[in-house]
């Protein structure tokens, strides 16, 4: 019987280039690099749950307020998700080519780009927030906290993206436990101000859903202290004491942009089908839409699992094709995809079992509880196909083949998750349910396609 697990039952003999880690080696490396990172997302998510759990006791309205404002930041960021894809994918192989120069120029070009871009950005969001919002899906009913919310948050926005490109390029030479303590901290400070400033503790003023905007722009700005930080060690591998410099060169910037260009079209497919997504689920009424925002952030824990091992295999599989090494760059993703089947396997059981107690975190009233308990079943559902395809698509980007992850999420995320669930939410008459339905045929779809070009191998021949 072939071990399941085993190194050696990864590769074909005619894949072997040479000497291979064993099994222990392999996911002890692959581990190492996931579990800081899986951290780090949870962590980021958290944010979110943690501004929606503290502002639930001002209303579903407030809770509203807070949801409908992910979807609009998160297409602001877009340009800063795809160029820190790219930036991870460069210096992973840098580091894999043993040229730190190359590494740290690439970084800071990163930075200059990301600071650009996300002032503006931030500018934008702040001047257009009704508008942006009311396009969002907003009701009238909570508009004026979600404008007040959006508005704070978009000071924040600046920090945010300079922390997420540092932190980027640290995840590309496996550097993953420097971004898990920037957003430890990033969310103790965040817990603590939501605590003080919505309910007004102590001598603070209460502001209720602003208070929470401020709490995450606060927790932002930390994060962002602490990642500038880590650059100023001498001894680091990306440091500001290497002697490179900061301007923008063509032989920087060209493999950036070679990945963050398709990495920018998927994010933009991606961030209109989530826009198209939550704006349908949000027609459902303020209970639907409350109870699917819930069930959203809970499923936060399936999705940082998944992106922590999509990172580690995004980081291994750069540095070894770096290296000249495909054979290992396959063994590295086989590991994060038969890792992600088993860590599914356990949130499965936590959802189904969980369900209801954890949707009760949220909220105190009964029909959203016994509403988003049902959904939570379809979470479960789905939670396998989620994990299992982030990590592909990980190790695909990794790889620098961000062009067919970008048409993958053109075709499901933007097509067929907004349609499918029109259809089931409303001709069909299948309410909230459809739309969970539909986001786990987006899942299988993905993965689906995803699986069937890793095995391809054609990822593997891409240059950088």
């Amino acid at each position: 019987m072939v071990n399941l697990l085993s190194v050696k039952s990864m590769l074909r003999p005619d894949q072997v280039m040479g000497t291979l880690p064993t099994s222990k080696e392999a996911y002890h490396n692959f581990f190492k690099i996931a579990w800081p990172s899986a951290l780090e997302t949870l962590l980021v998510g958290l944010v979110g749950s943690v501004d929606t759990i503290m502002v639930s006791g001002l209303g579903t309205g407030a809770i509203a307020a807070v949801g409908i404002t992910n979807q609009p930041k998160f297409i602001l960021l877009s340009m800063i998700f795809s160029l820190n894809i790219g930036i991870t994918a460069v210096v992973a192989r840098r580091k894999g080519q043993a040229n730190q120069s190359g590494a740290n120029h690439t970084l800071r070009t990163g930075i200059l780009i990301s600071a650009m871009l996300s002032l503006l950005m931030a500018i934008f969001g702040y001047l257009f927030a009704e508008p942006i919002l009311l396009f969002a899906g907003a009701d009238n009913s909570y508009l004026s906290d979600a404008v007040v919310y959006f508005r704070v948050v978009m000071f924040g926005l600046p920090f945010q993206a300079i922390n997420l490109t540092i932190n980027a390029a640290q995840r590309g030479c496996g550097k993953t436990k420097i971004s898990m303590y920037t957003n430890i901290i990033s969310n103790v400070v965040n817990i603590i101000f939501d605590y003080f400033l919505i309910n007004g503790i102590s001598f603070f003023p209460k502001l209720g859903v602003k208070g929470a905007a401020i709490a995450t722009a606060l927790g932002a700005f930390i994060a962002f202290c602490v990642a500038l930080f880590t650059l100023f060690r001498k001894n680091n591998y990306l440091s500001f004491h290497y002697n490179t410099g900061w301007f923008i060169n063509k032989t920087v910037f060209k493999p950036i942009i070679k990945v963050s260009g398709s990495a920018f079209v998927e994010q933009v497919f991606m961030r209109i089908g989530f826009l198209a997504y939550a704006v349908i689920v949000a027609r459902l009424g303020t209970n639907e839409y409350a109870t699917h925002l819930i069930c959203m952030n809970i499923m936060t824990l399936s999705f940082s699992f998944g992106d922590g091992l999509s990172i580690a295999a995004s980081a291994l599989v750069g540095q070894n094709l770096g290296a000249k090494r495909p054979d290992l760059s396959i063994i590295y993703g086989k590991t994060g995809q038969r890792l992600a089947i088993i860590i599914s396997t356990f949130i499965f059981f936590i959802f189904i079992f969980g369900r209801t107690f954890l949707v009760s975190l949220f909220s105190n009233e009964a029909a959203i509880i016994t509403l988003g308990a049902n959904i939570m079943i379809l979470a479960a559902l789905g939670t396998h196909a989620q994990t299992s395809q982030v990590v592909l698509s990980g190790c695909l980007r990794g790889a620098g083949d961000s062009m067919f992850v970008a048409i993958t999420s053109l075709i499901s995320i933007a097509i067929i998750r907004p349609f499918l669930t029109w259809l089931l939410c409303f001709p069909l008459g299948f309410g909230l349910y459809g739309a969970w339905i539909a986001l786990c045929f987006d899942q299988v779809f993905r993965l689906v396609f995803s699986m069937k070009r890793f095995t391809s191998g054609k990822w593997a021949k891409i240059t950088l």
